[in-house]
């Protein structure tokens, strides 16, 4: 595994989006909105996410039926999903739960594409119903999905096939392996003749899916994924002679530069991959389908976390805060595919001006590998100091863990006044509370396993 070593010092300086990072944290510690009543907040840059959108749109040539979808996972949040719907984007969902925020948000059924390895028939039956995409990612489902269609629906529906290209730097998050539980493995013997069958069996089958992984695997990696899937459209078209497949979701995948401040790959370089190794992809004979998610939000967020102790432990100092494994899972647990930057500021929400020590930042769960970052040179935190992590606008707010019965933090969204100087504050999501933490804890039937009529079950 490729290990990915962030800076030394997390507090990035020089970019507009860093200045807006650093405005919006003084400001928060100001209002009142991080601080000792809620010590750990998500921040979503409302206007990064904007420009990120419009960074995507400039990259892909105008043409006919393109559609670029959001991946509802990277940010499952409502508000957020509705600036992005409000911006022009589709909606990537992989569960039913997924599918209810996308319309709750304003996506139109149209706009909305559900894929996901393991779809009940009632999860199928209301995707066709609405109208919604779906790429099936077995025959099994393709099967359910010929029992459930009637003549009349208006969802597009394709095949997710696994072009097997190999795995990027981080295992988990390659799904073009040899063995990936997605899709319809096309170097399988006899499976891409049955694909082909598959088409040309159901003349309402017009769309290719393919997503070869994301973090972890280069624009090369990706983009032979995508050349793999376009060379099956064009086989499937040729042996029917006629265009049956129509579009192409060549999936998201763009993978986050967390090391510094930079945007690395852009969407721009990833579009002359594609050129590069797919020459006809651009040519207008198929509408295009995309799904980012991360590249999109993750550097227009940062969670800011309160310190609320800090102890020396063997020559080390322990800053201890309320952001850890619930918030940021996968880094506790993957500290090295998953590094993050770390920043210091003041009681006042300043930038740290400290002397410079070696310090961990660890968070408020009772397991020992509860930190976020090892041996960190910052300038030396303080109780009531507190951190930033950077690049943390997808996945880390959005999809908590519940352990230790934490709460999940409040998320704000924050843009700049026209003078500049102003941050101005929105609620996303509000901080959850203790009463809800029991509710979903069972309290309704505290006496289930205890009180009469127990002994029945």
């Amino acid at each position: 595994m490729t290990q990915m070593t962030p800076p030394a010092s997390g507090a990035p300086a020089g970019s507009a989006g860093s200045a807006r990072i650093a405005a919006a944290v003084r400001q928060a510690v100001a209002d009142g909105i991080l601080g000792e009543e809620q010590p750990v907040v998500g921040f979503v840059d409302t206007d990064g996410v904007r420009e990120s959108v419009a960074a995507l749109r400039d990259a892909f040539p105008v043409m006919p039926g393109t559609l670029h979808c959001f991946a509802a996972k990277a940010a499952s949040l409502i508000p957020v999903l509705r600036l992005l719907a409000d911006c022009g984007m589709g909606c990537e969902v992989a569960s039913p739960g997924e599918l209810r925020l996308a319309l709750d948000a304003g996506f139109a059924p149209a706009d909305i594409v559900l894929d996901s390895p393991a779809k009940t028939r009632e999860e199928i039956g209301l995707a066709l119903t609405l109208g919604v995409a779906v790429n099936a990612d077995s025959f099994d489902e393709l099967r359910r999905i010929d029992g459930l269609r009637t003549p009349g629906s208006a969802s597009v529906l394709g095949i997710r096939v696994n072009p097997q290209v190999g795995s990027g730097s981080i295992g988990e998050m390659s799904t073009a392996t040899a063995t990936s539980k997605f899709g319809v493995a096309l170097r399988d013997e006899g499976a891409r003749e049955a694909v082909v069958r598959a088409f040309a069996a159901r003349p309402w089958l017009t769309r290719l899916h393919a997503h070869v992984g994301s973090q972890g695997c280069s624009l090369e990696l990706i983009a032979r994924g995508v050349a793999e899937t376009y060379e099956l459209a064009e086989e499937i078209n040729g042996s029917l002679r006629r265009q049956q497949v129509t579009s192409i979701d060549i999936g998201g995948g763009l993978p986050v530069n967390f090391t510094d401040d930079t945007v690395r790959p852009s969407y721009a370089a990833y579009v002359a991959a594609l050129r590069e190794a797919v020459p006809g992809l651009f040519d207008g004979r198929y509408a295009l389908v995309t799904e980012f998610g991360r590249s999109l939000l993750a550097k227009n967020g940062f969670i800011g976390a309160l310190v609320e102790y800090t102890k020396d432990a063997g020559g080390r100092r322990i800053a201890l805060t309320h952001a850890g494994a619930h918030t940021a899972t996968r880094t506790v647990f993957m500290p090295d595919a998953w590094p993050l930057r770390v920043g210091a500021f003041d009681a006042q929400g300043r930038p740290g001006t400290g002397p410079l020590m070696v310090q961990d930042i660890a968070g408020p769960c009772c397991f020992a590998g509860d930190v976020l970052a090892h041996g960190r040179e910052l300038p030396e935190l303080r109780e009531g100091d507190f951190v930033v992590l950077y690049d943390t606008g997808a996945y880390y707010f959005s999809t908590p863990w519940a352990y230790n019965s934490l709460p999940r933090p409040a998320v704000y969204g924050f843009s700049h006044g026209t003078d500049g100087e102003r941050v101005r504050f929105a609620p996303v999501r509000d901080a959850q509370s203790l009463d809800s933490i029991a509710a979903e804890s069972g309290l309704a039937h505290a006496d289930a396993l205890t009180g009469p009529g127990a002994t029945a079950i």
